[in-house]
C-alpha cells in the first residue's frame, strides 16, 4: 500500500523555483529585443534534474516563432543564471515549449457559451410554442385583480 504524500516533492519545489527565477531573469536580465511579453506558465523537471521543460505564452500571437528562437538562443544565459541561484548538483538544460492551453481554454469557453446561448434560445422557443399549442393565453393574475378592483370602485 502506497504512503500518502506529504506536501510537494523536491522536484515540484525545484520546478517552482526555476519558474520564479526564469521569470525574473527574462524580465530584468535578458536584453534581447525579440523577447517581448513572455509569461512562464509552468516548468516540468525530470527526476534527475538534467532537463526542464519550460512552458511559456506570449501576448502577441504573431511573435510566437521569434520569441521561441530568442529563448532558445538565450537558454545558456538563462541556465547559467539559474545555476547561480539554485543549490543543486546539476543545473537542468532548458527546453522551451509554447503553451497553447490558454488559447484552447478560451476557445472551449467560447464553444460552451455558444452552446448555452443556443440551448437557452431553443428552450425559450419551446416554452412559447407550448403555450401557443394549448391555445391558452398566458394568465396575468395581477392585471386581472387590478381590473376587478377598478370595476368595483
Amino acid at each position: 500500500m502506497a504512503k500518502a504524500k506529504k506536501g510537494f516533492s523536491r522536484s515540484d519545489r525545484i520546478a517552482e523555483q526555476i519558474q520564479r527565477e526564469l521569470a525574473e531573469l527574462i524580465r530584468k536580465g535578458l536584453k534581447d529585443p525579440r523577447v517581448g511579453w513572455v509569461t512562464i506558465t509552468a516548468v516540468d523537471v525530470t527526476r534527475d534534474y538534467s532537463h526542464a521543460k519550460v512552458f511559456y505564452t506570449v501576448m502577441e500571437e504573431g511573435k510566437r516563432e521569434i520569441t521561441q528562437e530568442a529563448l532558445e538562443s538565450a537558454a545558456g544565459y538563462l541556465r547559467n543564471g539559474i545555476g547561480k541561484v539554485l543549490q543543486i548538483f546539476t543545473t537542468p538544460q532548458l527546453h522551451f515549449i509554447y503553451d497553447d492551453s490558454i488559447e484552447r481554454g478560451v476557445y472551449m469557453s467560447r464553444l460552451i457559451d455558444e452552446v448555452n446561448g443556443t440551448a437557452v434560445t431553443v428552450a425559450q422557443g419551446t416554452d412559447s410554442d407550448a403555450d401557443e399549442a394549448e391555445g391558452d393565453e398566458p394568465l396575468d393574475d395581477a392585471d386581472d385583480a387590478d381590473d376587478e378592483a377598478g370595476d368595483k370602485a
